[in-house]
């Protein structure tokens, strides 16, 4: 009786382990070599602003590390990695990326608010469901390039405009308490977080007209 159960449980691993390998191996297929960008602005030093399409191994590294910097700031839900880097980098999405010599040094990424349905914090926009508020997720620059070259406000504003383009009436995000008012003045606070994902700093969620 044990040998034939241990045989049944030998049997059953072999076959979840053989779909599980099936299933990593469709998603390495699904990885591209290049990624696929269309440059929107560049420059006589070597900036360029990108549009990502699909995001290629030759890229994941480079986004992977400034990630790093968000999770310094928030936590470690902020981490891009092979799991979940394709949720973000897609055709529903706006992901934008800072090129600088050939390197990637920030991006920012926009995510229709509906994509957030089953968040807590989501419930407090009037517009869910409207189809017409793009949220930024991420917008991080690395620290080296931060204040320098004006390569945080340019791919801001390439973000805003083709945010416009694609028919969104706002956006909206979590930032640090007092940063939001400082975008425009059609900006308003929805809702004030007293210490966003363990963060333990007050955040607040911003809606800016376009």
């Amino acid at each position: 009786m044990f040998i034939k159960i241990k045989h049944i449980f030998f049997k059953l691993f072999n076959v979840a382990l053989v779909k599980f390998t099936i299933v990593m191996g469709q998603l390495t297929l699904n990885i591209i070599e290049q990624s696929e960008v269309k440059v929107i602005a560049s420059s006589a030093f070597n900036f360029r602003v990108e549009i990502v399409y699909q995001l290629g191994k030759n890229d994941m590294n480079d986004i992977f590390e400034i990630s790093k910097d968000l999770a310094e700031i928030f936590d470690n839900n902020f981490l891009l990695n092979e799991n979940n880097i394709n949720k973000y980098f897609n055709n529903k999405t706006l992901p934008f990326v800072a090129r600088f010599k050939g390197e990637i040094i920030g991006y920012i990424i926009g995510v229709p608010i509906e994509k957030f349905e089953s968040e807590s914090w989501i419930r407090y926009d009037k517009n869910l469901g409207r189809n017409n508020t793009i949220y930024t997720y991420a917008f991080i620059m690395s620290k080296k390039y931060r204040k320098i070259g004006g390569y945080s406000k340019t791919l801001k504003r390439i973000y805003i405009n083709w945010a416009k383009k694609k028919n969104f009436k706002y956006v909206t995000g979590h930032v640090k308490q007092g940063l939001a008012k400082k975008f425009s003045n059609k900006t308003e606070i929805v809702k004030i977080f007293k210490n966003w994902y363990h963060s333990n700093s007050v955040f607040e969620y911003y809606r800016r007209e376009l």
